[in-house]
């Protein structure tokens, strides 16, 4: 792995290299090779793009970014992502949204906050996934609109012909809902001061209906440029009964290094996750991050012996100095051996 990750700095340093020549362009696009290890995927191997773009050299705008990920794992899994964070003129509008499509070997553990090892079930599907925001400024850095999420799995089968997949008969979900966001984040990928809280109430619809309510909320400061903190609170609330792949979940880059993504799913989850980030030497910084998590359903509530903990450590290398773009290397733990390498544009949170 450290043989890997040389190869992948020089290839940045190239990269930064070649971009020098290139100051004050508006449009950045920026290429990189993907590697990484995650519980869900093992080794996996790609290309990501990521594209900044600040409208019309307005600096009152912030750098609006979009990312195309195309990665290919030793599971013999196919991922194609893309995402997007926009401000149009004068921040009048703002959309975010995510784009995903997998071809997808995959782990069931059952639900809730204990299932054990031995349930879990090997199943695959081709899923496609969209999440997409379009929010109008109300006044200084508030926002309010809706929201569509959507999702399908096709072609879902268990590989284990002695387990009945029930949970599997109705596999897609579509909502619409109302969102509030109040977003005074000085940068998008990487901020340093600031706020970002965004509230979401969706109706969905299944095999049978259900409301779901998202608060995420995020603090940044930085102090004498050097050492930045940053923390996240997100509680996922689900009235009803949820599809297949709505319960909210632990694990992956975003939410709660350091698990395997679905490993414990839930109707609710509540989750603190921290960060201290700071400089080393030229472009090279680096990080340490930990949290605590629960998931539980309505009837059974919040209780302290099911929390999981996550901790862990990365670096970030500046890819681009004006934006401050960085690129993140992490290693995550959680409970019971879980762990996870991941690469990424951006922090996590």
């Amino acid at each position: 792995m450290l043989k890997s990750l040389t190869i992948i700095l020089l290839l940045l340093a190239a990269s930064v290299a070649a971009q020098e020549s290139k100051k004050n362009k508006n449009l950045k696009i920026m290429p990189v090779p993907a590697f990484g290890y995650s519980p869900e995927t093992k080794t996996y191997v790609g290309a990501v793009t990521m594209i900044t773009y600040r409208h019309l050299q307005d600096t009152s705008v912030r750098t609006s970014n979009y990312k195309l990920e195309v990665n290919y794992t030793w599971n013999k899994q196919m991922i194609i992502e893309t995402g997007w964070n926009s401000f149009l003129k004068g921040e009048k509008w703002f959309t975010k949204g995510l784009l995903h499509y997998s071809r997808y070997p995959d782990y069931y553990y059952g639900v809730g906050s204990e299932t054990p090892e031995s349930n879990k079930t090997l199943y695959s599907s081709n899923r496609f996934l969209a999440d997409v925001y379009a929010l109008k400024k109300i006044k200084k850095n508030l926002f309010a609109g809706i929201n569509l999420r959507t999702g399908s799995y096709n072609t879902v089968s268990a590989k284990d012909a002695n387990t009945v997949f029930s949970e599997l008969t109705d596999a897609s979900h579509f909502g619409l809902g109302a969102s509030f966001l109040n977003d005074s984040r000085d940068n998008i990928l990487t901020p340093t001061k600031g706020y970002f809280i965004m509230t979401n109430l969706s109706y969905n619809f299944s095999s049978t209906g259900y409301t779901r309510l998202t608060t995420d909320a995020r603090y940044y400061k930085t102090w004498h440029d050097k050492l930045t903190f940053s923390s996240r609170f997100i509680n996922v609330f689900t009235f009803g009964t949820p599809a297949f792949y709505d319960y909210a979940f632990l694990g992956g880059d975003q939410f709660v290094r350091g698990y395997y993504y679905g490993r414990y799913r839930d109707k609710n989850l509540s989750s603190i996750q921290t960060e201290m980030r700071m400089p080393i030497i030229w472009r090279l910084g680096a990080a340490v991050f930990g949290g605590t998590s629960n998931l539980y359903s309505n009837n059974n509530r919040f209780h302290f012996s099911a929390t999981k903990f996550n901790y862990g450590m990365g670096l970030r290398f500046v890819v681009d100095k004006k934006e401050k773009t960085n690129l993140r290397l992490d290693y995550a733990v959680g409970n019971k051996l879980n762990n996870g390498f991941y690469i990424a544009f951006g922090e996590s949170f």
